[in-house]
């Protein structure tokens, strides 16, 4: 009867991007996807990527919400653990200035205000937001002042917006999600910069080794860097230039080398299922391809657009949040279709890139791949700007409610992870595990992110990390209960995750992958759970819990 109930208000909440299975869909054969042998109880790992939020944006007040009313109550249940937060201190006592050397403190932005406009998250901004560890510049590199036209009362912030929090009474579902598994408090983003060398690092750990072939305008407009050192010259991608072979992106493109290998290759090369589902890759209108003696074909267009909960339109597909698109081996530069639902995970015309509305079509027909990127339609990536923590809860909601429901939820972790801190306040300073001195790096001093080196992986430049510091969070049968963990980790450590779970070898040769922390604190593997948490995708509040 529960998992009855489960799968009727998980039907009831299911977002409209992840569609239903279509009548003649021929179904894959359940239990036989290319899942492989493991060396944990997980067969099958989902990972939700995210969009621009940095730790203390959305949990730096957990568990302690201020719960006025007409917003939903959230009361932490006994013996949650703290984290490394927002202390009195630096709520009152905060040094945070601006050039005019105006202080700013830490302000609550209430579910009112869940839409503000996108602060400055480049590579160079934040190493100077952080002042060399003194974290007190925020407000004079990385704030934007949103504008009251568009904004409203947010604008009266000023530069001190880039100190916003939400707590537990806007972003509810991630803190329920925090009170019924595990997170951590101590992950990073594996370099400063941007939502491309943060979608990268999720299936690499590794931005180096841009091939300088395929640059169209990416190295002009600064957001690749090409450095020397000791002998060696590699070019880094450091900005949000779209990916080179990827009919749906813009004017400045660049791509990897052939040689660069990421998490696809590696789960490909041994036979295991994998697939990155986005919102809005189907294209809006087909490839054509080239006529006869023709030099090339008519690309395809990605136009479509998809809604937030106060209406607004936003363009579903962003090409440069795609990172499988900047490799010529995993890339589907058309945007084609699978075959058919039984393709979905294996090789075939799709090459395990395809739009979000085939994840779940495949997972209902027994095809779940061994491993799932999720990428969301701009709606609901909570990205500032074309998204909010409120259309982002709605979709992470509706995926987990709905993966519940799978016979396959036993064997399943499900990993939320952010591609960038949008450059928001977090009051943590990062470990640098990877020193850099190109012409972008600011972190130490004018060209440097400490001395470089030797300390640089394999000598590549102009990846300065650990970046800032990012949520994460772990939802399992296997994930340990109200936990926190303080483990080091960054993006590259879902990398590791996977390596290791499939007994993958390590991408190195630079990859953040071969220094990258662990997940395993996270999960207790000598407990298996039968509890299911469901979600109200609206309110964020606890539908059931047993």
């Amino acid at each position: 009867m529960v998992q009855k109930n489960l799968r009727w208000m998980a039907s009831l909440l299911l977002a409209a991007n992840l569609a239903a299975v279509t009548p003649g869909t021929t179904l894959a054969a359940p239990g036989n996807n290319g899942g492989g042998t493991t060396t944990t109880p997980i067969k099958h790992v989902v990972v939700i990527f995210q969009e621009n939020i940095s730790f203390d944006h959305y949990f730096g007040s957990y568990p302690k919400a201020t719960n006025p009313k007409g917003e939903p109550k959230f009361k932490a249940k006994a013996n949650t653990p703290s984290v490394n937060g927002l202390t009195q201190g630096l709520l009152e006592h905060n040094n945070n200035s601006d050039k005019a050397s105006t202080l700013y403190q830490p302000v609550r932005l209430d579910r009112s205000q869940n839409y503000t406009c996108d602060m400055n998250h480049d590579y160079t901004p934040e190493q100077q937001a952080f002042d060399t560890g003194l974290m007190d510049k925020f407000p004079e590199f990385t704030a934007t002042v949103c504008p009251a036209s568009t904004y409203g009362d947010v604008s009266s912030l000023g530069a001190g917006i880039v100190m916003g929090y939400y707590d537990g009474n806007t972003v509810t579902g991630l803190w329920n999600y925090a009170q019924n598994f595990a997170m951590s408090d101590n992950s990073f983003d594996t370099n400063f910069g941007p939502s491309t060398p943060g979608a990268i690092n999720v299936v690499s750990g590794m931005t180096g080794g841009a091939d300088l072939t395929t640059d169209q305008g990416a190295v002009a407009a600064g957001d690749a860097v090409t450095s020397t050192l000791n002998g060696v010259t590699s070019t880094s991608i450091i900005g949000d230039s779209d990916p080179a072979f990827d009919d749906c992106s813009g004017k400045e493109r660049i791509g990897f080398l052939p040689t660069n290998q990421n998490i696809g290759t590696l789960l490909s090369a041994k036979g295991v299922s994998w697939g990155w589902f986005q919102g809005g890759f189907t294209p809006t209108t087909a490839f054509v391809p080239p006529a006869a003696g023709a030099a090339a074909g008519t690309p395809a267009t990605c136009t479509t657009t998809t809604n937030r909960i106060d209406g607004t339109p936003e363009t579903a597909y962003s090409p440069h949040h795609n990172p499988f698109q900047y490799y010529p081996s995993t890339s589907n530069p058309h945007h084609l279709a699978p075959t058919g639902v039984s393709e979905v995970g294996h090789d075939g015309q799709a090459n395990h890139i395809y739009d979000l509305t085939w994840f779940q079509k495949a997972a209902k027909a027994g095809g779940l791949p061994a491993v799932s990127y999720l990428k969301a339609n701009r709606a609901n990536d909570g990205h500032p700007g074309n998204s909010s923590p409120l259309d982002e809860q709605l979709f992470l909601v509706n995926v987990i409610n709905f993966l519940q429901t799978l016979p396959e939820w036993e064997s399943t972790a499900v990993i939320i992870a952010w591609d960038d801190s949008d450059g928001w306040y977090d009051h943590v300073m990062s470990p640098i595990m990877n020193q850099s001195t190109s012409t972008a790096d600011a972190l130490t001093g004018v060209g440097a992110c400490g001395t470089a080196g030797a300390n640089a992986l394999e000598g590549q430049q102009a990846r300065c990390g650990y970046g800032p510091r990012l949520p994460l969070l772990v939802i399992s049968p296997y994930a340990k209960k109200n936990f926190v963990d303080h483990t080091v980790t960054d993006q590259s450590s879902v990398v590791k995750f996977i390596e290791e779970n499939w007994d993958l070898p390590q991408i190195g040769n630079g990859s953040f992958d071969q220094i990258a922390g662990p997940l395993d604190n996270m999960f207790n593997w000598n407990n298996q759970r039968s509890d299911k948490v469901v979600l109200d995708p609206t309110t964020g509040l606890v539908v059931s819990s047993n």
